[in-house]
């Protein structure tokens, strides 16, 4: 049986690295005419397999030069979390020769299962799925054999590449910071079933509780929180006795909780203190502003197209999850433990 030629197999024919060849192949600046010519000459001779980017074919492609980008309801109505994620995408996409079509995807849609009719008819090169949807849903786009890749979602039974925000780190980070100030009742509030991220989150919450011996006290841990006002005021009204600080899985709760503080007669950081995640829109409002995990979104969006061309020229290579780093942003709501 003929083995499959690799890019590794041209590159080791070449004596170059695979780096090198990727680019050539893809019409990347990176590397020298000649030495594209050359890279290009041994691929045909060896009977590589590959989709030539638009910059390669010009106008003789026979792909669409379309990728997709869908996303639930729900994460398309997050402006200021994914709406620059699409911007970015759609930049880097145009700059690999592709134009980009958004889906939003209702409720019923994936409950059904119903797919758009550019993935049924496979008339897009790839797909970018935009956050959590369904996992039966992510897998019938898979199923498709569209090339597929996942930003902000993964989980067990979706087999596809991810980018992905280093979730238990980024919260390790924030808690760690909260215990460097002194804190050592330290609560946590966010719904751990919502989304695998969440659970992470949850998982880096524990991890900087345990390097120091801090109880983890079940009367704080609100790990099915609904990110509503009315939720938030009654869960903290509920409560025998405040932590000295929170660690919240989002801005949205972030932003909850710091009202609900308030409304108790609880200023914020001199008697609680506040950390979300994400950086967006509600922890800058917040009053006061919180400190909160900033993510970069551009990556986010660099990777994920960049990982979806690999994907194209390299459809059996091995899936991959990617983690991007995370940055605490230092605000009004953290400070040190009143009376310390």
């Amino acid at each position: 049986m003929k083995s499959k030629i690799t890019m590794q197999r041209i590159a080791d024919e070449l004596k170059l690295s695979k780096n090198s060849v990727s680019q050539a192949l893809s019409g990347k600046d990176g590397v020298s005419e000649e030495t594209r010519r050359l890279i290009l000459e041994t691929a045909e001779r060896l009977g590589y397999e590959y989709t030539k980017s638009k910059k390669l074919q010009h106008s003789e492609t026979a792909k669409t030069g379309t990728i997709a980008l869908i996303a639930s309801d729900f994460a398309f109505s997050m402006q200021g979390f994914f709406g620059e994620i699409y911007l970015s995408i759609e930049r880097e996409a145009r700059e690999e020769g592709y134009e980009v079509i958004i889906q939003s995807v209702d409720a019923e849609s994936a409950e059904q299962k119903i797919l758009p009719p550019f993935l049924l008819n496979k008339s897009v090169d790839g797909v970018i799925i935009l956050s959590h949807i369904t996992t039966d849903y992510i897998n019938d786009v898979i199923a498709t054999g569209i090339p597929a890749v996942l930003i902000d979602h993964h989980h067990p039974r979706i087999q596809a590449d991810s980018i992905l925000t280093n979730n238990r780190y980024g919260a390790y980070d924030a808690v760690r910071y909260l215990i460097e100030l002194g804190h050592r009742r330290i609560g946590f509030l966010g719904n751990v079933r919502f989304s695998p991220s969440y659970a992470e989150r949850m998982d880096g919450f524990r991890m900087a509780m345990d390097e120091r011996d801090l109880p983890v006290m079940k009367e704080w841990m609100l790990t099915e929180a609904v990110e509503e006002s009315a939720y938030v005021t009654q869960q903290v009204q509920a409560l025998s006795e405040q932590p000295t600080a929170w660690f919240c899985v989002n801005d949205g709760l972030g932003f909850f909780l710091n009202a609900a503080l308030r409304q108790q007669g609880l200023h914020i950081p001199e008697d609680v203190s506040v950390v979300s995640f994400d950086n967006g829109y509600l922890s800058r409002v917040s009053a006061p502003p919180t400190t909160t995990v900033d993510v970069n979104l551009k990556l986010f969006a660099v990777k994920a197209v960049e990982r979806l061309m690999e994907r194209l020229r390299e459809p059996d290579e091995p899936y991959t999850e990617l983690l991007l780093p995370t940055r605490l942003l230092i605000r009004e709501s953290t400070g040190p433990v009143k009376g310390e």
